[in-house]
């Protein structure tokens, strides 16, 4: 992916991770629009940082990713970036359904179904584009587990090997697929989260992640250094240890 002169949608943009991001490439001479649920979000950010354009989007409704996909693409025909940015993360007890189960189906709908819905929505348009990406998010959790949120490790799983298998059906078109792997980040993705002092700065984090897509435009994966404790505990066969500190400090 290259670091400028895109065009990039990234729904699940109007706080956190996707916002900085999005902010970031706007930055770097992009055309950026932000897709989210909230409508006083989208108002504020348009009001707030003029040039991003918004649309409403709730990735766990099949007919609004068809509806925003179709206003996107009317007004940016040029459209060569999808950023699968929106998820939830929430904590499960799985030793009783009634205090798991809601929690799951909601987080396995709205993490693994909305990326699988917008990719299906703009495939035939980016493969139109001489060069485009797509940019999954998954997360250190794809690798090690976090105990209390089951649902959201599977899910960031399940968009690892996703985005490896449609990596390999998209060799030989126009189209790439990044993935991007965050560590515990200081956003509001769970109540607390912002103020983890166990978490990486969002800005230090955002500005690793650019500098990676600048150095590495042809990487699979965007891995900053901080997420390769959890990336690659198998590999370097301490496995269990990296469990073990992981969810001594969650």
């Amino acid at each position: 992916m290259n670091i400028s002169g895109n065009t990039v949608f990234i729904p699940g943009a109007t706080s956190g991770i996707g916002l900085a991001l999005a902010l970031a490439l706007k930055a770097k001479g992009n055309t950026v629009i932000v897709g989210g649920r909230r409508t006083e979000l989208l108002e504020r950010i348009a009001a707030e940082h003029p040039g991003i354009d918004t649309v409403h989007i709730d990735t766990a409704d099949a007919a609004s990713i068809t509806a925003a996909a179709r206003q996107v693409l009317a007004a940016h025909p040029d459209l060569d970036v999808l950023v699968t940015m929106a998820g939830i993360m929430c904590p499960e007890d799985w030793r009783r359904p009634e205090a798991f189960l809601a929690t799951a189906e909601s987080t396995v709908t709205t993490n693994l179904l909305g990326p699988i819905r917008l990719i299906a929505a703009f495939i035939e348009h980016l493969q139109t584009r001489p060069a485009a990406t797509i940019m999954t998010v998954s997360s250190g959790l794809a690798f090690t587990p976090l105990g209390i949120t089951p649902s959201y490790n599977a899910t960031k799983a399940a968009i690892h090997m996703l985005s490896e298998s449609i990596r390999l059906q998209l060799s030989g078109t126009s189209v790439s697929v990044v993935e991007l792997v965050p560590p515990a980040v200081r956003t509001e993705l769970m109540p607390g989260h912002e103020e983890n002092a166990h978490a990486m700065p969002l800005d230090a984090f955002v500005a690793e992640v650019m500098d990676l897509i600048d150095s590495q435009p042809d990487a699979g994966e965007i891995q900053v250094e901080r997420v390769k404790f959890l990336r690659y505990g198998e590999a370097r066969g301490d496995y269990d240890q990296v469990v073990e500190a992981l969810n001594a400090h969650p």
